[in-house]
C-alpha cells in the first residue's frame, strides 16, 4: 500500500546567484553561494539516495527565490497540480516559469484564481489538507484553494497558526499519517487536535520543518534530540546541513516538489 509520504519523483530548482538575495522576515547577512550550492546538491542527494527520480531546473536569476519551489506550486500523486500564487509580488514571475516543467508531468492543472496562496503554508495529511493563514496566504486565497483541493478530494481546514510563524510548515511537519511534527505553540494552540502531536525540545524549534520521504525523514542537523524522536517513531533520520539555507528562511520541504 502507497503511503502519503513514498514518492518515486520529485522536482528541484538549482539556485542561482541572485539567491543569496532571497527574502527573509527577520533581515540578516546573505548566505555565502557556495554554501548554498553545496546544501542544495547535498539535498538533492539525498532525494535520489531516498529512491526518488530528480528533475533538476535552470537557475532563474530574476527571482532570487525561485528554488523554493513548493510555495508556488502543489502536486498530487494522483496526476494533478495546483499553480499558486505567492504572497509577496516579487515572487508572482515564478508561477509562469514553472508552469511549462509541471505540464510536462501532469494532466491536471489547476490555477489559484483569488487571493495569494504559497505552498509552504499548505500541510497535506491522508484525505486532508490545513491551509494557514500567514503574511504570504490570505483568507481569500486559503478559500479559493480549499475549493481547489476539495476538487481533488481533500478535506480542507484553514487555520491561524501562533503569532511569529512565518509558513505553517516553518513550524510543523507531517511525520506520518497519523503525526505531526510540531513547536511548543502549535502543539498547544489545538490545529491538530485529531492527530498525535510531537513538540520539538524549545531549544530546537528551528529544526521543526522536516521532510518525510519514505522510512527516511530529511531534517536540518544540529537538531540531535529533533533526531532521537524521530528515530523513536519508527523513521530514520537523515541530518543535513541547512545553515546558509536558513538564512533565507527556508526549510526542507520548500525546495521540492514531490509526487
Amino acid at each position: 500500500m502507497t503511503r502519503i509520504f513514498d514518492f518515486t519523483r520529485a522536482m528541484v530548482r538549482t539556485p542561482g546567484p541572485s539567491a543569496v538575495k532571497g527574502l527573509r522576515a527577520g533581515g540578516g547577512p546573505d548566505p555565502d553561494f557556495a554554501g548554498l550550492l553545496s546544501e542544495h546538491a547535498g539535498y538533492v542527494a539525498a532525494l535520489e539516495a531516498a529512491g526518488i527520480a530528480v528533475t533538476v531546473l535552470d537557475p532563474l536569476a530574476t527571482f532570487p527565490d525561485a528554488l523554493f519551489v513548493e510555495d508556488p506550486a502543489l502536486v498530487f500523486r494522483e496526476g494533478m497540480a495546483v499553480l499558486l500564487n505567492p504572497g509577496v509580488p516579487s515572487r508572482a514571475g515564478e508561477v509562469a516559469e514553472l508552469a511549462p516543467a509541471l505540464a510536462e508531468h501532469f494532466e491536471q492543472i489547476e490555477t489559484l484564481a483569488e487571493g495569494h496562496a504559497d505552498g509552504g503554508d499548505v500541510l497535506v495529511m491522508p484525505g486532508r489538507a490545513f491551509i494557514g493563514l500567514s503574511a504570504r496566504t490570505d483568507r481569500a486565497g486559503a478559500k479559493e484553494l480549499a475549493r481547489i483541493l476539495e476538487l481533488f478530494g481533500l478535506a480542507t481546514t484553514i487555520v491561524t497558526p501562533p503569532p511569529g510563524v512565518l509558513h505553517l510548515k516553518t513550524a510543523c511537519s507531517l511525520i506520518d499519517a497519523e503525526t505531526v511534527l510540531a513547536t511548543g505553540a502549535i502543539a498547544r494552540s489545538g490545529l491538530f487536535a485529531d492527530y498525535c502531536v510531537i513538540e520539538v525540545p524549545a531549544d530546537e524549534e528551528g529544526g521543526a520543518n522536516v521532510l518525510r520521504l519514505a522510512d527516511r525523514v530529511l531534517m536540518g542537523s544540529g537538531y540531535p534530540r529533533i533526531a532521537d524522536l524521530i528515530a523513536g517513531h519508527g523513521a530514520e533520520p537523515v541530518p543535513l546541513e541547512t545553515g546558509a539555507i536558513a538564512m533565507i528562511d527556508a526549510g526542507l520541504t520548500c525546495m521540492s516538489l514531490r509526487w
